[in-house]
């Protein structure tokens, strides 16, 4: 038996006696995950601190080595998130609807757990808590297979978790896999164990999953964000809202990447926007428009460049006619994450969410937003941009599956 196939079966007998507890067991066990990541923060502060040491030295980007941080503001966040949690109603045995047949047939379709997950995902360490406490939560084992990147604060964080969970459960409902290579990763994606295989992290790593897994995968996605400024946009708004977008924290995948301008108002917005975003030294790739109202300072974009999550200071911008142009550009470029018109035209604004097919539309407000924590969630297990069963932030529901229970009194077919 392979390595893969042990921690499969170690979750499967693990999950037993999670997948019945009761909502009260599972939040004294969240309630033991956060005080020990709160009082035990020294040791993951440290362990965060030899990933990014390594980092540096093999020449890791400074917006992803950000990624890859943390500190103590965020081991806040961590806690603060699975703290949260507990207040959220358990979905686990809700019933979602319920009908009686002519025959007699009472059929009642109830949540249960899914099972066995397993996620594979680079460099943000907060993801190895947020997805075992999500989880536990919903009565699922979960097999944690993080980035070589963040090794040492992925392994400290789960031997935590499972400290703080043995005596309530066993410690296999979360497991880590120690072993960073690339055939066992592969060996995950074929795990006859897994019931469901979440990728999370660049488009690359998603490709690779969902090209080569042999179980279920739901399908996070890579975060080619785009904002459209309509001739009628409050331009103070889209500037804010442009440069929060970008400049907040450009490695994540709800930043923007692409920024289109309206004709009639590209010559005073470009100049403002680009104002705010030289405070971050942003670099604009932009269109022959763009290069006009801007000057020499503007980087020609390339067909390339509207297809990319930068992850970084860079955007590109295009100046559109209408917005029938930018919902096409957006179409055609768009990995369906996240987008944003800025606009006071209600009818344009109506028309931009009934077309424009992304996982989360946003009229007047950041893209940043996109976030389990920030819709209320708790936390987030990934960003789906697929249409199946879960599509957009991945909190506590769509780590559920159904089950049908029919009771009758004797009735036969």
């Amino acid at each position: 038996m392979n390595y893969t196939d042990t921690l499969g079966l170690n979750a499967v007998r693990a999950k037993k006696t999670l997948a019945t507890a009761d909502t009260q067991t599972k939040n004294t066990a969240l309630g033991r995950i956060a005080d020990e990541i709160d009082r035990r923060r020294s040791e993951i502060l440290s362990a965060n601190e030899k990933d990014i040491a390594a980092a540096k030295a093999n020449g890791m980007r400074t917006s992803l080595v950000d990624r890859l941080m943390l500190d103590d503001s965020r081991i806040d966040g961590i806690v603060g998130s699975i703290r949260e949690l507990i207040k959220l109603e358990d979905p686990i045995g809700r019933t979602d609807s319920g009908t009686v047949r002519p025959n007699g047939l009472h059929i009642t379709k109830i949540r249960v757990p899914i099972g066995v997950i397993a996620m594979i995902y680079e460099a943000r360490p907060n993801v190895t808590p947020d997805a075992a406490t999500l989880c536990l939560k919903t009565g699922n084992a979960v097999i944690l297979k993080g980035g070589k990147e963040a090794y040492n604060s992925n392994k400290c964080i789960s031997d935590i978790m499972r400290d703080a969970v043995k005596d309530i459960f066993d410690p296999d409902i979360i497991q880590f896999v120690d072993d960073t290579s690339r055939e066992t990763t592969t060996a995950l994606m074929k795990c006859r164990y897994v019931d469901v295989l979440i990728p999370r992290g660049s488009a690359g790593l998603i490709r690779a999953v969902v090209e080569n897994a042999t179980v279920p995968v739901i399908e996070t996605g890579s975060g080619n964000c785009h904002i459209f400024i309509d001739a009628s946009a409050d331009l103070r708004m889209g500037t804010e809202i442009t440069d929060n977008g970008k400049t907040q924290r450009p490695s994540v995948c709800n930043a923007l990447e692409t920024l289109l301008v309206h004709r009639d108002i590209a010559d005073k917005f470009l100049p403002m926007v680009k104002a705010k975003l030289d405070e971050h030294n942003v670099e604009i790739r932009g269109d022959e428009a763009t290069a006009a109202i801007l000057g020499d300072c503007v980087v020609p974009v390339t067909e390339e460049d509207y297809a990319t999550e930068f992850g970084d200071y860079i955007i590109s911008v295009r100046v559109v006619d209408d917005i029938d142009q930018a919902i096409e550009h957006i179409a055609k470029y768009s990995t369906g994450h996240s987008e944003c018109i800025v606009t006071n035209d209600l009818s344009n604004a109506a028309k931009f969410r009934a077309e424009v097919d992304s996982a989360c539309v946003y009229v007047n407000a950041s893209t940043r937003f996109t976030d389990g924590g920030m819709f209320g969630f708790g936390a987030e297990i990934g960003i789906s941009t697929q249409k199946l069963h879960a599509r957009g932030p991945m909190g506590l529901y769509e780590l559920t599956s159904n089950k049908y229970l029919i009771d009758g009194n004797g009735q036969i077919r």
